[in-house]
């Protein structure tokens, strides 16, 4: 059934991009935690792209002829986008996303809560805070919706996106009162890389996804003063391959990053020349680590530039071109596979971490540990 996928394509992971632009579907800017569970952040999402190739038959085709095809076709990847989806999306493209400025993660216990605040956005301008419990969106209850369906009311469905478009959120600190805040959905710049330095000069520097621009800010994170990098790609749900394999050219001194097939066509990615490979680095991987992460992370693996550690990632190693129909509406269709220098693809298997995280172990403080173990550049 594609009903599922189509829902978690459309609000809350990235595509990787290969042929044509695609973007980041990541950047509605409301998803929160990374996501554990396949369909909270499997597929890929197309965007924008200057130049898209027209429906050949010149036709138009509606959601649900569009997945009928999709699904007689058995392409498990393939999606459907109305034109005011695809022109959403298309704003993460340059890092930027339509939305309300916060995250939402839902604990174990069903309770909906605001996990992060963009600031200067419409929800800090209201007040609102991380910790703060969502109750309501306009009139349904938080908690009753799926985590995907969240996400969908705060960025604007159809007939209602757009800057200055309105959300009435229901929301209460503590044991405090109910506030019920209306909010104008505004352009807001996405940040998808961050860091911080912790114990004996290691520096972890977490990339969420790849748009545009990330690969200068991971650069620009390892000027702090470190000894070791930890690059966590947990809940990375890939993006831009550009950027995935400028990133992986950070810390190579050329050479492959991997290659793909499009339509039968083999293209060999490549970093350039120049990179760091002294600093010991670590990598974090989960089970929502896919596309564009995989194919970075089964760089440094084949290269021993770097040592995996965590769980099996998440497995989407397949490429997929977009197609502009009559009506502005996008098909998405996937045309072939990916693969690492080692010549492995992780559709549907994944990469295998060289040091697993044991069930309920702390990654973190594992990787710590591990980086620790490859001492410190001389």
């Amino acid at each position: 059934m594609l009903e599922t996928p189509r829902r978690a394509r459309q609000v809350a992971t990235l595509s990787l991009v290969f042929g044509v632009v695609l973007i980041a579907g990541a950047a509605t800017g409301a998803w929160g935690d990374p996501p554990r569970h396949p369909a909270a952040g499997a597929a890929p999402i197309a965007g924008a792209a200057p130049g898209l190739p027209a429906d050949p038959a010149g036709t138009a085709l509606s959601e649900q002829q569009a997945e009928h095809l999709l699904g007689a076709n058995g392409d498990r990847w393939g999606a459907y986008y109305s034109a005011q989806e695809y022109a959403a999306f298309s704003r993460g493209l340059d890092g930027r996303y339509l939305g309300v400025g916060l995250s939402v993660g839902r604990g174990e216990d069903g309770v909906t809560a605001i996990s992060q605040v963009a600031p200067a956005g419409p929800a800090a301008t209201a007040g609102i805070e991380v910790g703060d419990r969502l109750l309501r969106i306009d009139q349904d209850q938080a908690d009753h919706l799926p985590v995907t369906e969240v996400v969908a009311r705060l960025r604007g469905r159809d007939g209602e996106r757009g800057v200055g478009s309105e959300v009435t959120l229901a929301v209460r600190r503590g044991a405090g009162e109910v506030r019920e805040l209306r909010l104008r959905r505004a352009l807001l710049d996405s940040r998808q890389v961050t860091a911080e330095q912790l114990e004996k000069g290691a520096l972890r520097i977490a990339v969420r996804a790849f748009t545009s621009g990330v690969t200068d800010q991971v650069r620009a994170a390892l000027r702090a003063p470190h000894a070791g990098v930890v690059l966590d790609l947990r809940g990375n749900s890939g993006g831009l391959v550009e950027e995935a394999a400028g990133t992986a050219g950070i810390f190579l001194d050329g050479g492959a990053v991997g290659s793909y097939q499009e339509r039968g066509e083999t293209r060999e990615l490549t970093a350039p020349p120049g990179g760091d490979q002294r600093t010991p680095l670590v990598v974090l991987v989960d089970g929502g680590t896919m596309s564009a992460a995989e194919l970075l992370t089964g760089a440094l693996q084949d290269r021993s530039r770097a040592v995996v550690v965590g769980s099996r990632t998440f497995g989407k190693g397949t490429v997929q071109q977009p197609s502009r129909l009559a009506d502005g509406a996008v098909l998405e269709l996937t045309v072939g596979r990916y693969y690492t220098p080692a010549g492995r693809s992780p559709e549907g298997t994944g990469l295998t971490p060289d040091v697993p995280a044991a069930a309920g172990e702390d990654a973190d403080a594992l990787a710590l540990r591990v980086l620790a173990g490859l001492g410190t550049r001389a």
